[in-house]
Parts: C-alpha cells; structure tokens; sequence
C-alpha cells in the first residue's frame, strides 16, 4: 500500500469547508475483467456495439483508477434492526440495515476526485472520467460503531475489546476501528482476535467471566 497510496489529505481540515479525510488508492483499476468491463470505457461513451468493444480493447491495457476512501461522519438515522415484516423460512425477523451518507461525507468524496483527476492528468493521462457521487446504497466497508478506549463515556469496549457495560461480552470485529488506513483491516481484526482470544482464556481461569 504503501508504494500506491496517497494520505496528504487523511486528516480532517475544516478549512475544506466540511468534515473528514480519507486516503486515494492509485491503482491498475480492477482485477476482475467482468467489473473492468463496466469501467475502463467513458460513460459519456456508447455502452453497447462495435465502439464500445473497440474502446473495450484499447483501454483495458491502458487505464488506470484513483480509488477513494473517506471519513463515514454518524448519523442518527442510520441503524442496524429488526425488520418488522420480513422474516426468513423459519420465521426469524431479517436484519435490515438502514444507511445514509452525510452531506459532508458527499463533500468529501468531490473533493477527492478533482484531486484524483489532477494525478491522473498529471501523469499523462489524455482522457479522465469521474464516476458518480452519490448517497451509498450498495455494500461498503464501513469500519466503528463500537470504539475502543479506556473511558466508558467516550467508548464501548476496552483495550481487550471487552464491553464496559455487560462485562461477559466481547465485541471482536472491526466496530472498534473508528477509522482505518483502507477499508479492509482484516490483519488487524485478526490481531485483535487472537489478543482479545488469549486475555478471555485467561481471564477465565481468574473466574473473572
């Protein structure tokens, strides 16, 4: 990551005139050429037809992809609960996820992508195209909700990623990451797993859980 990343702006600056930071991944777009296929020709172009597998075939050797990632700021109206009509074949409510970016985290994400087209143009590129920006309504890898520190009032789990409120409970994921280097921590959740692991064995034998 680090020979293709970018953090100049990873820090929130209020003199952006909103919230957040983030970091850009400079990148040879995608490995998978089903998902290349839906990126590497301009959308102002022809979708479908001879043109369109003609710029298909130009581009694909010849492109390249400034990937963005920002601050998700809280918002109240986004939940995670029980859906009170849909449940599944054994009558089990579903999980239904409620998300809606806020306006700064929108803000951001413009910013970023008139930076990304400057390093693009800056090394040579003769054709950018800027992808959308829009509310979130797919998958994305969203990272807190469950903040590690040692003060109940200003977090959720301690060092050992262990409740301050239900003491029996272990919150082991990446909810007690607020914020993160790429939107896959996955070492680390790992890290964390195996430490919170060994303290919850040997708490056990102190007949402390």
């Amino acid at each position: 990551m680090v020979t293709r990343a970018l953090w100049d702006y990873y820090d929130a600056d209020h003199k952006r005139g909103f919230y957040g930071g983030g970091g850009m991944d400079v990148r040879f777009g995608t490995v998978s050429p089903v998902i290349a296929t839906l990126e590497v020709v301009d959308p102002k172009k022809p979708q479908w037809g001879a043109e369109y597998v003609r710029a298909l075939h130009h581009n694909y050797g010849r492109y390249m992809t400034v990937a963005n990632h920002g601050t998700s700021v809280p918002m109240p109206t986004n939940t995670i609960d029980l859906d009170p009509t849909l449940k599944d074949a054994w009558g089990v409510p579903a999980m239904r996820t409620t998300y809606t970016d806020h306006p700064d985290d929108l803000k951001f994400a413009e910013f970023q992508l008139g930076v990304g087209q400057q390093i693009l143009e800056a090394a040579g590129a003769t054709q950018t195209w800027r992808a959308p920006v829009s509310s979130s309504t797919g998958a994305v890898h969203l990272l807190g909700t469950a903040r590690m520190g040692n003060d109940p009032r200003s977090s959720v789990v301690d060092k050992h990623n262990r409740s301050h409120d239900v003491k029996n409970l272990f919150v082991v994921d990446r909810s007690s990451l607020v914020t993160s280097t790429r939107g896959q921590p996955t070492g680390t959740i790992f890290a964390l797993g195996f430490r919170a692991g060994s303290y919850i064995a040997e708490a056990a034998k102190r007949g402390d859980i």
